[in-house]
């Protein structure tokens, strides 16, 4: 019973470290976007600011995505089994997982700076895929399993 305890709870926070690591991306980049779209003189710098940022932030994510993966494939083994409900939050988290990364290399990526607002917006867009995808996970698990 405490190994089931550890786990759920490991997986709790490894799941809210990812989520963490988005939501402080979002105000990261906020707070950057007047120097990342207007004219100023330090577009530079703060582009290597950010690439070094997404960096740092990519390695935590990650790591929180795996322990994710990890712990539930733990849960799953040990203690819920191979259920219909597992079977979706999998897909689910492929699903969310793949739609992040392919909207990254299509839109994000190609992105440099200066840069107009409607282009920074790719950001804001690849943030909504992230928490919307976030959002069915949680209502899936809370109010549907």
């Amino acid at each position: 019973m405490v190994f089931h305890t550890i786990v759920r709870f490991l997986h709790i926070i490894f799941f809210a470290s990812w989520f963490g690591t988005i939501l402080a991306s979002l105000f990261f980049l906020k707070a950057i976007e007047s120097k990342l779209t207007g004219c100023d003189g330090n577009t530079a710098e703060f582009a290597a600011l950010l690439q070094r940022f997404v960096k740092l932030e990519t390695k935590v994510a990650d790591v929180a995505v795996i322990g994710v993966i990890l712990s539930g494939i733990l849960l799953a083994v040990f203690y819920h089994g191979w259920t219909l409900w597992v079977g979706a939050k999998i897909v689910l988290m492929v699903l969310q997982i793949g739609l992040t990364i392919g909207y990254i290399l299509r839109s994000v990526r190609s992105l440099t700076y200066p840069c107009s607002k409607l282009e920074y917006n790719s950001w804001y867009r690849l943030f909504g895929i992230s928490l919307t995808m976030f959002a069915v996970v949680l209502f899936v698990t809370f109010f549907l399993l």
